[in-house]
C-alpha cells in the first residue's frame, strides 16, 4: 500500500475508573509521538477523549485559571465484572460518546489510528475508544500502545481489539509499522538514544494548554519493589540542562503558559550534572515560573543547595517519595533513611518552602501492611512540618511486588488487570472498609 504522506490520527481514551480528576495528567508519551511523526514528515491530527474544554461540554470551567487543572465531565456506566459489589459509583470520564463520534466523523479519514492506555486498570476506556474508531473506520489499522499495552501485553493482544499492540517505548516500532504498510519512509530526523535530538511534544494540538509536562530524563536508576519505571524505560538517558529551559522558554512564547510539571521518574539523581544546572540557568532566565513535581523527587538527593535552587527557581508544588516509615524494614526500596528524610525537610523548610507545598507519599494498601503503621507515618510526617499524601498502592506486574500482591488479594489479580485497581485495595484478604479510609483521610486533614 504506496501512500505519499499517511495520515495518524492519536486518540488518548477515555477513563473508566471510580474516581478521576485532571491533576497534572496528560498523555505526554502520545503527543511526543505526535511531535516525532510529524517531524518525520507525516500529517496527524489528535483527539482527547478526556478533553475537559470540549465546545459541546456544558460542565464549567474556569477559563481563567492558569494551571488548567480540574474535573473531568462524568457519566455513570456499569461496572465491570467483578467490581459490582464496590460500593462506589463507576463512571466514564471524559466527552460524551457522541461528541467523540462527531469528531471522528468531521474529520478526513486516517490511514492509521494511534491509541495509548496509561494505567493497566483503564483499559476498558482503551477497549471502548477502540471500538467506536472501529464503528468509525472499520477498515483502518489501529495500533495500541502505552503503559497498558506494555506491561499487560497478553491480556490486551486478546481482548483490545486492536489491530497491533505494541510493548516499550514507542517511536521506532510506530515508524516501522508505517514503513511496512503504507511503504512511507524518511531518514530518522532524531537519534532516539538521544533526548537533546527530539521535537518538543506536540502540546499545540490540544485545544488549551493550560500547563505544560517536562520529561527531562527518562529511566530511573532504582529497581523499588513497587514501581514498574526501570521495565517501561530500561535505559536511563538524560536531557541537557540548556535544552530544558529552552523548551519551557519556547512555551512560555508560545502560548504564555507559567505552570510546569517534571513528569521525571528521577529528577534529582546525579543532580550536579543536571538538576543543579538545569535549575540555576532557570533561574537566570528571570522569569516568573511556576513548577511541579508529580512524580516525587527522591529525598536523599534534597540537599540544601538543591532546597534553595528549587525554592528560587519557583517550584511550589514539592513530592517527596518517602512510600513508609518503617525504616528499620524498609524492603520495598532503598532510597531514603530516617536522618535522611529528617535532614531534607529541615533543609526544604529552611529554604523557604511551606509546609502545604511539601507532601510526602505514604503507601497505603500494601501486601500485609499493619494500617496502625500507616496512621503512626502519617503523625510523623506531619511533626516533621509537612503534609502527608496518601499514595494507594496499585500491584504491577512484573515488578519484584508483584507475587506477594497476587498472595495478599481478595482478587485473582493474574487473570483481570482489572483488579489491580487501587480505589478497591485489592490486597487486603477482606472488603476494604471506606470509614478506615476515611479515618485515615481526617488524620491527614487534622
Amino acid at each position: 500500500m504506496k501512500h505519499q504522506k499517511p495520515h495518524i490520527l492519536l486518540v488518548n481514551p477515555w477513563i473508566h475508573d471510580f474516581a478521576a480528576y485532571d491533576v497534572w495528567a496528560k498523555p505526554l508519551g502520545l503527543l511526543s509521538l505526535a511531535a516525532i511523526l510529524r517531524l518525520q514528515g507525516l500529517s496527524v491530527s489528535y483527539i482527547d477523549c478526556q478533553d475537559r474544554f470540549h465546545p459541546l461540554s456544558t460542565k464549567k470551567q474556569n477559563p481563567t485559571a492558569r494551571s488548567g487543572r480540574g474535573p473531568y465531565v462524568k457519566s455513570i456506566i456499569p461496572p465491570p465484572k467483578g467490581l459490582a459489589s464496590i460500593q462506589r459509583n463507576y463512571s466514564r470520564y471524559g466527552i460524551l460518546p457522541e461528541w467523540f463520534e462527531q469528531d471522528l466523523n468531521n474529520r478526513p479519514k486516517p490511514d492509521m489510528v494511534l491509541v495509548t492506555c496509561l494505567m493497566t486498570y483503564w483499559y476498558p476506556g482503551a477497549f471502548e475508544t477502540i471500538r467506536q474508531v472501529r464503528s468509525i473506520y472499520p477498515d483502518v489499522p489501529i495500533v495500541l500502545g502505552g503503559v497498558y499495552a506494555t506491561l499487560c501485553h497478553d491480556h490486551a493482544v486478546s481482548h483490545s481489539g486492536a489491530d497491533y499492540v505494541m510493548a516499550g517505548p514507542g517511536e521506532i516500532p510506530v515508524l516501522d509499522l508505517i514503513e511496512e504498510i503504507f511503504d512511507f519512509t524518511r531518514p530518522l530526523k532524531f537519534d532516539p538514544e538521544n533526548l537533546n535530538t527530539y521535537p518538543y511534544p506536540a502540546f499545540d494540538l490540544q485545544r488549551r494548554i493550560g500547563y505544560i509536562p517536562l520529561l527531562t530524563s527518562k529511566g530511573c536508576p532504582f529497581a523499588c519493589t513497587y514501581c514498574a519505571s526501570n521495565i517501561l524505560q530500561p535505559k536511563r538517558m538524560l536531557m541537557k540542562p540548556d535544552r530544558v529551559v529552552e523548551e519551557i522558554v519556547f512555551w512560555q512564547d508560545f502560548c504564555g503558559v507559567t505552570d510546569f510539571a517534571f513528569y521525571d521518574d528521577a529528577l534529582l539523581v546525579n543532580a550536579q550534572k543536571h538538576a543543579v544546572p538545569m535549575f540555576e540557568q532557570i533561574i537566570k532566565t528571570g522569569r516568573k515560573l511556576n513548577f511541579h513535581t508529580p512524580n516525587a523527587v527522591h529525598i536523599r538527593e534534597i540537599t540544601p543547595e538543591i532546597s534553595e535552587l528549587m525554592f528560587a527557581a519557583g517550584v511550589k508544588t514539592l513530592r517527596l517519595g518517602l512510600e513508609t516509615l518503617e525504616f528499620d524494614q524498609r524492603e520495598i526500596d532503598r532510597k531514603v533513611k530516617e536522618n535522611e528524610f529528617n535532614q531534607a525537610v529541615s533543609n526544604l523548610l529552611t529554604a523557604g518552602f511551606k509546609k502545604e507545598q511539601v507532601g510526602a507519599y505514604l503507601l497505603v494498601g500494601l501486601p500485609g501492611q499493619d494500617i496502625k503503621l500507616v496512621e503512626r507515618s502519617i503523625k510523623i510526617v506531619k511533626r516533621n512540618g509537612i503534609t502527608p499524601i496518601l499514595a494507594y498502592y496499585t500491584p504491577i506486574p512484573h515488578t519484584a511486588m508483584w507475587e506477594a500482591a497476587v498472595a495478599a488479594s481478595r482478587y485473582d489479580l493474574a487473570s483481570d488487570p482489572i483488579f489491580t485497581n487501587n480505589a478497591i485495595m485489592p490486597c487486603r484478604q477482606s472488603d476494604f472498609e471506606w470509614d478506615e479510609l476515611a479515618r485515615l483521610k481526617k488524620l491527614v486533614r487534622a
